[in-house]
Parts: C-alpha cells; structure tokens; sequence
C-alpha cells in the first residue's frame, strides 16, 4: 500500500514554476514533519525543503532558499511544494517523505526519524 504520493512533476523550461504535491494515504500528514528531497542521476540525495509537525515552521537548503515554498493543506491532507524559478539543476526526481519521533539530529532531518515513510518519487526536468 503507497502511503505517500508525489505528483506535479513535470518538464518546464528555465525560469519557469511547478507545484508538487506529496498526498498521503493511512496517515496524518501534520502529525509528521515532512520533507522534500531530490535526487539526480550520480548525485546524491538533497533535502531541499521540509515542514514541521503542525505546520510551524519551515526549512529550506541554501540552493533553493527564495524560490521554493514548502506548505501544508490539512484539509487535503497534502504537502506541496511550491517551485519558481527553475533551473536545469533543480532538474532530478523529487520526494517526500513523512517522519515521526526524531532520534537526533535537527528537526528537519526527516532521515533521522525513527518512523518514516517515502514516496516513489515525480520527475522534475528544467531545460536551458
């Protein structure tokens, strides 16, 4: 059973936005902090962006700080990602993932929750 669902991704051109959602099935999205991360081909994976439990506050890594928002939809039960400004390297699959019970670590790192869940990932591509 997928407990969690990217969609959005998309083939734009530079300079141009998408919104990804993370929809999530069996569980409370705000009873988790929530993480997008991405991942190109030879690299390795990057948090890019991720939202407290309750929706409290934000982080964002240094790459995509003033072109992505992160927010939650109670209602929806979503978690989407807002992205302006794209650039060919923002190009690589991109995922979500819920944590629950942070073993160490900052509140942010979603791979350091005792629980977490994982998305299969939506395909980002930004051509020049």
């Amino acid at each position: 059973t997928q407990v969690l669902v990217e969609s959005g991704g998309d083939s734009v051109q530079t300079g141009g936005s998408l919104i990804l959602s993370c929809a999530a099935s069996g569980l409370r999205l705000s009873w988790y902090a929530i993480g997008w991360f991405r991942q190109a081909p030879g690299k390795e994976r990057e948090e890019v962006a991720a939202i407290s439990i309750g929706a409290a506050t934000t982080y964002y890594a240094d790459s995509v700080k003033g072109r992505f928002i992160v927010s939650q939809d109670d209602a929806k039960n979503t978690v989407d990602l807002q992205m302006n400004n794209l650039q060919p390297e923002d190009s690589a699959m991109y995922y979500c993932a819920a944590g629950r019970a942070l073993t160490g670590g900052r509140w942010y790192e979603i791979e350091r929750y005792k629980t977490q869940y994982w998305g299969q990932g939506t395909q980002v591509t930004v051509s020049a």
